[in-house]
């Protein structure tokens, strides 16, 4: 059964990106547009990982990570941060790993991969 990956982040044209390149390399997975919104699809959804942008509106990514860190079975869910900010690779500290916009595609899909433990 193929992983199922979440894409949160604010830019259409990212999320559109990274639908396709996951669904291409073998993954399933769903998307949203902010941290309100993540929440909603992180419930109904069920995802193995995530890949999180940082500033987003509404509610920014370390709060959205903050909040479904808390509940028990979203607590060790592994997070990808793909963000344009300096520093972002201190934002959330157990992510697997921080990817800096613009990306690689390749560095996506190894960081997956990694969180995935494929």
């Amino acid at each position: 059964m193929a992983k199922k990956i979440m894409v949160v982040d604010d830019d259409p044209q990212i999320v559109s990106y990274l639908v396709t390149l996951l669904g291409d390399n073998g993954y399933d997975t769903c998307s949203a547009c902010d941290g309100d919104a993540a929440m909603d699809v992180l419930e109904r959804e069920k995802p193995d990982c995530i890949t999180l942008d940082l500033e987003m509106p509404h509610e920014w990514g370390p709060r959205f990570y903050r909040k479904f860190s808390q509940k028990e079975e979203f607590k060790n869910l592994p997070v990808v941060v793909i963000s344009g900010l300096t520093g972002h690779d201190m934002a959330i500290r157990k992510a697997v790993a921080a990817i800096h916009k613009p990306f690689e595609p390749e560095a996506v899909l190894t960081a997956v991969k990694k969180a995935c433990g494929d």
